[in-house]
């Protein structure tokens, strides 16, 4: 084959030393290669080495392509090499779309040839079971150690616009997103989307088993990528979570919004949890904690993810709360209205000096406090729609503008109206462009030529009104700045005891206080501690993860007989091997909190804050965040509970100190990420009062 395009790229170095979390790969090989082999071409259209030869060959302009094929017969009309050995020139990438039993020889050449990427359509390996596994892992050390990387196996492609890269399956619309998708079909669904909003994939890789190549590995690599604008992430596995949040918020840092789909809302994959923290974070929450600490922005659709794709590429993170509605009618006005606040926007009523300026514009009978109903004015006046546009753009107390109705179906009327539709889409689409608020506009003829020419224009148009007010509503949360993840502390001393007491140390070390105590063997000690403590006192039965709930928890004793009785039907009960003797706190002016931390297998520690004590699992008022929390973060996580009032005083109870109980969940989630073998760490309840706070009761469940 001749050789008919030049090396686009700087040489790469012969091998790339082993590198950590957080150091950006070398992946000029996989997106911008000197010239590209296809390793199974054929001519057979039901296989992938037929379909990635097809779109392969449509790049010959910009690089050499090489199909290899052991038989050596020519495919598509092209001349095939037996092997990448029998190549003419050195060739950076190889994609491979061979059986899995021929797969390592194929590797074992495209290595020798001197590839320093490989794309692995192939599947077989880790996903069949630990026998494919073991031969992927063997396979991703050889490439490692040969300086290379290997995107795969078992995934779509690769592709790249903006160097003429084209190796996926199907060919994708050019534009600013960058893709990444663990699942080809989601990849390719949110491709068509996105061509219907105007956009389209500066850069696709298909994650595949992520042998080698992350999630984060990619998103590092679009970060430094001039035509990514934007990031969109559907993936299943995030392999090292922690690094994964760290590269998102790399991206944002440098204005580049992550927008995450991905899977984990039900509870399933911590059924048989040991504690409240096990039993109340799912996969769905410690993904939201991550997606938090990264500044991410997670959706639960292709079709949500496209209209925030959309919606910040053209607004950025424009303020969107603060909600006019625009209508041509009462039931599409009081509906955008009660949606626009489901999905966490306001529709504040307006202030006189601006429903002034709207009746100015208006009929008589159109409604201007919002919503606002122009009330049949459209067919009237169709420029009442950018007139009132105009105003509501104008007005500091909008933040955005949706619009919804029968805006782009008043054309069907005659020609005459049709043509001032389009004009007055046309006018809409200028505002919208100069005054540079968010605006979604829902129409009921979402395909007519108004319609057309508003998208065309840069003015996101949706089929459904419930589509629209959920695109302001995520632009709204979306988080401009990501907040920085905090590194883990280097690793304590190992804990190797999981009883109350060592729990409780653990967390008086940290720096939470707790009631005076003394550890006991039976009723006569018991009796004699609660006389040295004095007081009211509690006694609890040592051995017990939930004591509470096996009745080895006695409160309140105030004599000693009380408390001699308590030992004793403890000890005829439960048998167990030793008893805290504990001062009774005063819970009057108290809140009881629950502060928890669970090691993740992907994330690591997460950290639990919600009310406590016997309401935890009741109200399951809770929120999450990565560990260790710094006292801002672990603030801002007791600001997002349901029953923060409770915090800050109500009917007359004093504001507990918010301040000190910010310092004690840091302190409390900085040493439990501090010993990666503990699996769950709790106090509960954690007493937060107007002059600080106590831990009444710790546990810890040892991986």
């Amino acid at each position: 084959m001749t050789v008919d395009a030049a090396h686009p790229t700087p040489p790469l170095p012969d091998h790339q030393p082993d590198r950590g979390p957080g150091t950006p790969r070398d992946l000029r090989a996989l997106f911008t290669p000197n010239a590209v082999a296809v390793v199974g071409a054929s001519n057979d259209t039901s296989k992938w080495g037929n379909w990635i030869s097809v779109q392969a060959l449509r790049m010959r302009e910009h690089r050499p392509v090489f199909l290899v094929n052991r038989r050596g017969e020519p495919v598509l009309g092209r001349p095939v090499y037996p092997s990448m050995a029998a190549l003419p020139q050195q060739v950076d990438l190889a994609v491979i779309a061979v059986p899995a039993a021929g797969f390592e020889a194929a590797v074992d050449d495209a290595l020798g040839a001197g590839a320093k990427a490989i794309v692995a359509i192939t599947a077989g390996f880790a996903e069949t079971g630990q026998e494919g596994r073991e031969v992927q892992t063997r396979l991703t050390e050889r490439v490692r150690a040969a300086g290379a990387v290997l995107l795969g196996p078992n995934c779509l492609g690769v592709l790249d616009s903006s160097s003429e890269l084209y190796l996926s399956s199907n060919p994708l619309p050019p534009g600013p997103v960058g893709l990444i998708s663990q699942s080809g079909n989601m990849a390719l669904e949110l491709s068509r989307i996105l061509a219907e909003r105007g956009l389209g994939v500066s850069r696709f890789a298909s994650l595949g088993n992520q042998a080698d190549l992350t999630v984060a590995d990619l998103i590092r690599a679009y970060t430094v990528h001039p035509e990514t604008e934007l990031i969109a992430v559907y993936s299943e596995d995030f392999g090292d979570g922690r690094d994964f949040v760290a590269a998102a918020a790399e991206a944002n840092a440098v204005g580049k919004p992550v927008v995450l789909l991905t899977i984990g809302a039900s509870a399933a994959s911590v059924r048989g949890a040991q504690s409240h923290t096990g039993a109340l974070a799912s996969d769905s929450s410690v993904i939201d904690a991550a997606c938090r600490a990264g500044g991410i922005d997670r959706v639960a659709s292709p079709r949500q993810m496209a209209g925030l794709l959309e919606s910040l590429h053209l607004f950025g993170a424009a303020p969107a709360r603060r909600t006019a509605v625009l209508a041509d009618g009462g039931g599409h006005a009081s509906v955008a209205s009660d949606l626009a606040e489901a999905h966490g926007l306001t529709v504040p009523e307006f202030s006189a000096e601006l429903a002034a300026d709207l009746r100015a514009e208006l009929i008589p009978s159109a409604g201007v406090g919002n919503p606002v109903d122009l009330a049949g004015a459209g067919e009237q006046d169709i420029t009442s729609f950018s007139r009132t546009l105009r105003v509501l753009l104008d007005a500091p107390e909008v933040e955005s503008v949706l619009v919804t109705g029968y805006f782009g179906g008043y054309g069907e009327y005659g020609p005459e109206l049709a043509a001032a539709e389009l004009a007055a889409a046309a006018e809409m689409g200028d505002l919208v462009r100069h005054r540079a608020k968010p605006v979604a506009v829902h129409t009921m003829y979402h395909q007519s030529p108004a319609a057309e020419e508003l998208q065309r224009l840069g003015v996101p148009v949706f089929r459904a009104v419930e589509e629209a007010a959920r695109s302001l509503g995520m632009l709204a949360g979306h988080a401009p700045v990501a907040p920085a993840i905090r590194e883990l502390p280097a690793p304590a001393a190992l804990v190797t005891d999981d009883g109350y007491w060592t729990a409780r140390q653990l967390m008086r070390a940290a720096g939470v206080e707790f009631p005076a105590a003394r550890l006991v063997g039976g009723p006569d000690e018991a009796v004699e501690a609660a006389r040295a403590i004095g007081g009211p006192v509690v006694v609890k039965a040592l051995g017990l993860l939930h004591k509470s709930d096996a009745g080895g928890v006695a409160l309140g004793l105030s004599t000693p007989e009380a408390v001699r009785a308590a030992v004793v039907d403890m000890a005829d009960r439960l048998n167990p091997p030793g008893y805290c003797v504990e001062a009774m706190a005063d819970l009057s002016e108290g809140v009881e909190l629950i502060v928890g931390v669970r090691q993740d297998p992907r994330f690591g520690p997460v950290a639990m804050v919600g009310l406590g004590g016997i309401t935890t699992e009741v109200l399951r008022d809770v929120t999450f965040g990565l560990a260790p929390l710094s006292p801002a973060a672990a603030r801002r996580l007791l600001d997002e509970l349901q029953a923060k009032a409770l915090l800050y005083g109500v009917r007359g109870r004093p504001a507990v100190d918010l301040d000190a109980v910010s310092r004690t969940v840091a302190a409390i989630t900085e040493a439990a990420a501090a010993h990666p073998e503990i699996a769950d760490l709790e106090v509960n309840p954690l007493l937060a009062t107007p002059h600080g706070c106590l831990g009444l009761d710790a546990r810890i469940v040892l991986d």
